[in-house]
């Protein structure tokens, strides 16, 4: 298989390769589009649009406070916890124009989770959202974080919309438990604080660390995908022919409406909607919270939306809407899915709904994370499309050969796009990108003779609910310290709704122990993705002939 058989395969008009280093830096993406869109919107929340001059304006603010206030300099790690609110942008790009490297957090990380991700990456600084503010309060001590920056819902909208937002989301809704952090500031008196100096541009190169995303591992660890500017910026230009083609447009003729309900600090949201989005002077139509369907579709309701981003559960869920299905969809020209896989039922329901066809794409946090997407109007559902511009794929056997076209091996993939490697685990980086820069996958993939791949199997034992990875390692890890549990293995099995569930198989002592029992103390040290949906208890569990569990052979009895 020769380096243009992909490309061979590109319908006409996406380009087989993209220059992708026209620009330095994300930091240059952003200060060249903030300038070109000024005037158009970029960003709505709760009622709230900031045009790209007030974030340019915002940001540097926020830049400024950080390199004159904070002693903060350039290459350390600030972790922000935020979930889709004007904040975001404004405290992410402002941290990267200041020079700092961005540690996205999931907001809905338990306390051993914040703990654990602050002290691998060596944060020194926190941004997060009062909500979050309390479990902040009982890690940071724990941690090296020296500044804290706490933030209320409301504080980017208008004042009396502010006034409101916060005092129902704290005395109303009851969602803001006291804490206590000693030193933290308040962000909207930081942003005042900024206003008082100017920031300095900071000296960025491609090869700099941008971002540190975190990912699990087979071992269970969180581990810190190193994204450099270039890796982002590379990624950014792969994927930019791909939107504008899904939107019938060749550049740039008006802002589309984008609608953005997937975190904005997972990185397949960060780069579409932070990047490509920026790049292409468009607007994101940001969800905070799209558990809330019946908030969600009031909201679609204001708008014409012209693109959609979102996954499975998501198209599922709305499709199940009874007002969503009322929506005007007309002026939907293109809905993408990532992040985990698109049933043929969900595609087939939200296209014959909305009218517009889902193209579903392929990635890694390690790729930035998109690796391969099914050129719009050219989609093959079941696959995940073409390799993006300037990207190689292969499979590969067990002994590291190449494989023909047709045969089953793990994928592998190479282009620019490939992190830089783990965060101070340079064994794992050896273990996951070959010295000629394959990074090898873990899935295990068939390349049809048209060039488009498909997903067989997965190599790790890696769960995807509803887009998030789910690492069994850890789960195993947390039940394992039940005192009742002797020993356990976590599986996915298919799920209509989240792609896949986690299901416990557990030894116990105690024959009393309820599953109700195991999933309490789950919610109490996991995220509520990663908490079981089922327990089986068993009187042993498979094992091979050295001991170890076999998962497989679970999974493959429920999926039977």
């Amino acid at each position: 298989m020769n380096d243009n058989f992909f490309s061979d395969q590109y319908p006409e008009g996406l380009p087989a390769t993209v220059d992708v280093d026209k620009y330095q830096s994300v930091v240059d993406v952003f200060n060249k589009s903030v300038i070109k869109y000024a005037d158009r919107p970029a960003f709505t929340a709760l009622g709230k649009t900031l045009t790209f001059g007030e974030v340019d304006r915002l940001s540097a603010d926020f830049a400024a406070y950080l390199q004159n206030e904070t002693g903060l300099q350039k290459g350390d790690r600030i972790a922000v916890q935020l979930p889709n609110l004007l904040q975001y942008p404004v405290v992410v790009f402002g941290a990267m124009r200041a020079g700092l490297i961005v540690v996205n957090t999931n907001p809905l990380y338990t306390e051993r989770e914040m703990e654990h991700q602050f002290n691998d990456s060596g944060a020194k600084a926190l941004v997060v959202l009062a909500q979050m503010a309390g479990k902040a309060g009982r890690v940071v001590p724990k941690t090296q974080i020296e500044q804290v920056i706490v933030t209320q819902a409301g504080d980017l909208c208008s004042p009396v919309k502010r006034t409101l937002v916060n005092f129902v989301i704290k005395n109303v809704r009851k969602e803001v438990e006291p804490f206590t952090i000693p030193g933290h500031k308040k962000l909207l008196d930081v942003l005042k604080l900024g206003t008082k100096s100017q920031y300095k541009v900071a000296d960025v190169t491609a090869e700099d660390i941008c971002v540190l995303q975190y990912t699990g591992g087979t071992t269970g660890v969180a581990k810190g995908a190193m994204l450099t500017n270039r890796n982002l910026v590379a990624n950014m230009c792969q994927a930019h022919p791909l939107f504008m083609m899904g939107l019938n447009s060749s550049g740039d003729e008006g802002s589309k409406n984008v609608v953005a309900p997937l975190p904005l600090y997972h990185i397949y949201a960060f780069t579409v909607n932070c990047m490509v989005l920026m790049e292409t002077g468009n607007h994101n139509i940001l969800i905070p919270n799209p558990r809330d369907l019946p908030g969600f579709v009031k909201e679609l309701k204001k708008w014409d939306f012209h693109a959609f981003l979102g996954l499975n559960t998501l198209f599922v869920g709305l499709c199940n809407n009874a007002e969503f299905k009322k929506l005007d969809f007309s002026s939907l020209k293109l809905t993408i899915s990532g992040g985990m896989a698109l049933t043929k039922n969900a595609a087939d329901t939200w296209t014959n709904l909305t009218g517009c066809e889902v193209s579903e794409g392929y990635g890694m946090t390690e790729t930035s994370p998109i690796a391969s997407f099914n050129p719009p109007g050219h989609a093959q559902l079941g696959t995940i499309g073409l390799p993006v511009p300037n990207t190689l794929c292969k499979v590969i056997d067990d002994d590291g050969k190449d494989l023909p076209l047709g045969e089953a091996g793990e994928l592998c993939v190479k282009g620019p796009q490939v992190m830089k490697g783990y965060w101070q685990r340079p064994e794992a980086t050896a273990e996951t990108i070959t010295e000629d820069g394959w990074l090898k996958t873990g899935d295990v993939a068939v390349i049809q003779e048209d060039g488009y791949m498909k997903i067989v199997d997965r190599k790790k034992d890696m769960i995807i609910v509803s887009g998030f990875n789910v690492y069994p390692n850890e789960i195993e890890e947390v039940i394992s310290s039940h005192p009742d549990v002797v020993e356990c293995a976590a599986v996915g099995i298919p799920d209509d709704v989240a792609g896949e569930k986690v299901k416990i198989f557990a030894v116990s002592t105690n024959p009393q122990l309820t599953a109700k029992d195991i999933t309490d103390f789950c919610r109490e040290r996991l995220t509520a993705y990663k908490v079981p949906k089922l327990v089986e208890f068993r009187d042993d569990l498979p094992k091979t002939n050295v001991g170890k569990i076999l998962r497989r052979e679970l999974r493959d009895e429920e999926t039977a």
